[in-house]
């Protein structure tokens, strides 16, 4: 679904504790000087239980004062000119991730200077490694020794009612980042506000604020499922909105390595879970629900129409949109891919060359 009620950024004025307007931003990359690093290793990572004392139920699941105890040096402070969001470590060369929106703020600009303040008290200057405004994601790198990379988890296993927490810089309050809990409460929501577009998000009932922005959720067993980043203004109440993990993992690494996402275009816009029952009549289903083809593009070229349900890109099965995003960004335009499809009950294939 499309969100029509007012949306708020979750970074925060360091003076005045209040939401930045929801801004148009859009992808930009690293100065050409910098050297991407490669990609993050944390990725479904173990997390390292050495020097904290847990207890599991028998669903690997820690209680929340373990699960804090074990993440909070994970989980830093990022002020950025005149605001202030969240980021999260995600390997041991210095990779942070956040949104976009909390070293730009409305006007997209990087901000001059980023300090990432880790749990222990001590900052650092921070560079931008990548960011990319359509999908809100950047990432960060810092110098320091002793980091703890957190654990990424994947998001296509989210139940609706599932717990998970929330940690972030809420309202720019001392003493370390604030900790909540709740629900996953829907997924599959979309998110589309000037030329920001964010498929696939987590709705959740876990009361996020200005300052959270950037920062993990994470399932109970202590592994990041996405990102928080806005939440719904005006008559909502306990609505907050994360990037699902499998959705932002291909844009991170990209980042990472290259410094910016270069994406072959389809031309397609992705059906949500509204669509796909009262226009397609799907209540569940493996792929990506084609709501709407772009006059021009490659999909419309290739043939493609609202309901047709893509489950295979050169081979490689697509699941989840973050699939689709992994896919786009492997190959490039001017290259041609089998897309496989559904449509009716019936798989086809079709050359598409990307735009």
């Amino acid at each position: 679904m499309r969100w029509t009620t007012p949306l708020g950024l979750l970074a925060v004025t360091i003076i005045a504790a209040a939401a930045l307007a929801f801004a148009a931003c859009g992808s930009d990359s690293a100065s050409e000087d910098q050297t991407p690093a490669s990609a993050p290793s944390a990725e479904d990572s173990e997390p390292d239980l050495s020097n904290v004392s847990t207890s599991f139920d028998n669903t690997g699941a820690l209680n929340p004062v373990e699960l804090v105890k074990l993440l909070r040096p994970s989980v830093v402070h990022i002020q950025a000119d005149g605001a202030v969001g969240t980021g999260f470590i995600v390997d041991t060369d210095g990779h942070i991730v956040t949104n976009n929106h909390v070293i730009t703020g409305g006007a997209n600009t990087v901000a001059r200077s980023i300090t990432v303040t880790l749990s222990d008290g001590s900052e650092e200057s921070a560079e931008v490694v990548g960011r990319d405004r359509a999908t809100d994601l950047a990432v960060l790198q810092i110098e320091a020794g002793g980091l703890d990379p957190i654990g990424l988890g994947r998001s296509s296993g989210l139940q609706v009612g599932e717990a998970v927490l929330a940690m972030g810089h809420a309202l720019n309050l001392p003493g370390g980042p604030t900790v909540t809990t709740g629900v996953v409460s829907a997924l599959n929501r979309t998110i589309e506000e000037g030329d920001i577009s964010i498929l696939d998000a987590i709705q959740t009932d876990a009361s996020i604020n200005p300052g959270n922005s950037g920062g993990p959720l994470l399932n109970m067993q202590g592994k990041v499922v996405g990102i928080t980043t806005a939440v719904i203004r005006g008559d909502a109440e306990g609505i907050g909105l994360a990037i699902s993990i499998d959705s932002a993992k291909p844009i991170i690494d990209e980042l990472i390595t290259n410094g910016a996402v270069d994406r072959g275009l389809l031309g397609i816009t992705i059906a949500d879970s509204s669509f796909a029952f009262f226009q397609c009549g799907r209540d569940s289903f493996e792929g990506v629900l084609v709501a709407r083809v772009t006059q021009g593009t490659p999909a419309d070229q290739a043939g493609l129409q609202p309901c047709d349900l893509i489950t295979r890109i050169n081979g490689t099965d697509i699941t989840t949109t973050g699939d689709l995003f992994r896919a786009l960004t492997e190959h490039r335009a001017g290259e041609t891919v089998n897309l496989e499809y559904e449509r009716g009950g019936r798989d086809d294939t079709v050359a598409v060359t990307l735009d």
